[in-house]
C-alpha cells in the first residue's frame, strides 16, 4: 500500500490502521511503503506503473485524482487513465490551528494580523497545490489577505515548522493536529467544516467567524493501477467495505476526528471524484494557480 506522504501524518496512521485490518481478512501482509514528494504525484507514478494485478495499492487525497491534473501541466500520470477506483475510505476536517506563541486566538485575530503585515505572515502546508495548500488560498481569498506559503513534505513536518516557530499558520487535518493541540502546543482558532467538531466542540467554524459559505474538507480513497482485472477490484473494494462498517475501526479513527463513511460503490465514488472537480476547478482557474 503506497501512502503518498512521509510518516507521521493522518494518511500514514489511517494506512497503517486500514492495512491491518485487511491483513487479517485476506490472510495475507500488506505492506505500507511511504513515497512522499511531488503532493502525492510521486506515490501515484509509482502505483500507475506497478502490475495491475492487485498487489499494489494507492491511498489517494483529492490533490492526487482531482487537483493535481489541474494545476502540472507535465504531471507524469493521468488520473482517469492510469488509476483504478477502488474505494472511498475517510474524509477529514481541516483545522486552523496556529503557533501558541503568536497572539492570534480568533480568526478574525489572525485577519488582522495579517491585514496590518501583509506577506509577513508564513503558512505551512502539505506540498504546493495539495488541499490544504487550496483550503488556505479560499481563506485568504475570502478574506482578502496575504500570507506566505512555506510548503513541506507531509503533515508531520508542516506541523514539527509550526511548533517550531518557523512558520506561524498552519490549515491541516484535524487528525494529525488533535494531539498537538489537546497538547498545546498549537492552539486551535477555527475549523473549516459547515458544523463544528465533537472533538473540539469549544473551536468555531470558519462559517460561524464570518464566512458562511466556507466549508471545506479533505478525503482518502483507495486507488489501483488501471487495467487491474474488475474481479481483483470488486474483491478489494468488498473488503474494504467491510472494514468500514467495522465498529473498532470507526471508533478508532473518529476518536481522531477522521469522519468514516458509510461504503459506497465504485461507480459512486468516480461520481464522487467528478463532483470534487467541478468544485475546485473553478477555484484553481480563478486563482490562476499553476505549478511546475
Amino acid at each position: 500500500m503506497i501512502v503518498p506522504y512521509a510518516v507521521g501524518g493522518s494518511t500514514d496512521v489511517l494506512a497503517r490502521g486500514l492495512a491491518e485490518q485487511l491483513r487479517r481478512d485476506l490472510g495475507q501482509a500488506v505492506l505500507v511503503e511511504n513515497k512522499p514528494g511531488a503532493n502525492t504525484a510521486v506515490g501515484a507514478q509509482i502505483t500507475a506503473t506497478a502490475a495491475p494485478d492487485g498487489y499494489t495499492l494507492l491511498i489517494c487525497t483529492g490533490s492526487t485524482v482531482v487537483t493535481n491534473p489541474m494545476l502540472y501541466p507535465k504531471l507524469a500520470y493521468d488520473p482517469g487513465r492510469d488509476l483504478a477506483p477502488i474505494s472511498l475510505i475517510a474524509g477529514t476536517p481541516l483545522v486552523v490551528a496556529v503557533n501558541p506563541k503568536l497572539a492570534v486566538y480568533s480568526l478574525a485575530d489572525l485577519i488582522g494580523l495579517a491585514k496590518a503585515q501583509p506577506g509577513r505572515l508564513n503558512y505551512a502546508s502539505t506540498g504546493a497545490g495539495s488541499m490544504v495548500h487550496l483550503a488556505t488560498l479560499f481563506l485568504e481569498a475570502s478574506a482578502g489577505i496575504d500570507m506566505t506559503h512555506i510548503p513541506y513534505n507531509g503533515s508531520s513536518q508542516a506541523i514539527i515548522a509550526t511548533i517550531a516557530g518557523d512558520v506561524q499558520i498552519i490549515v491541516d487535518s484535524i487528525g494529525s493536529s488533535l494531539p498537538q493541540i489537546k497538547a498545546g502546543k498549537l492552539r486551535a482558532i477555527a475549523v473549516t467544516t459547515r458544523e463544528r467538531l465533537k472533538v473540539l466542540p469549544e473551536v468555531p467554524t470558519v462559517a460561524e467567524s464570518g464566512f458562511p459559505s466556507f466549508d471545506v474538507s479533505a478525503w482518502y480513497g483507495i486507488m489501483a493501477p488501471a487495467k487491474t482485472p474488475p474481479e481483483i477490484i470488486t474483491r478489494i473494494h468488498s473488503t474494504i467495505s467491510k472494514v468500514l462498517v467495522d465498529k473498532a475501526f470507526r471508533e478508532q479513527f473518529e476518536a481522531l476526528g477522521l469522519m468514516v463513511p458509510v461504503p459506497i460503490g465504485i461507480q459512486a465514488y468516480r461520481e464522487y471524484i467528478r463532483a470534487e472537480s467541478e468544485k475546485w476547478g473553478p477555484i484553481i482557474k480563478a486563482k490562476k494557480i499553476g505549478l511546475e
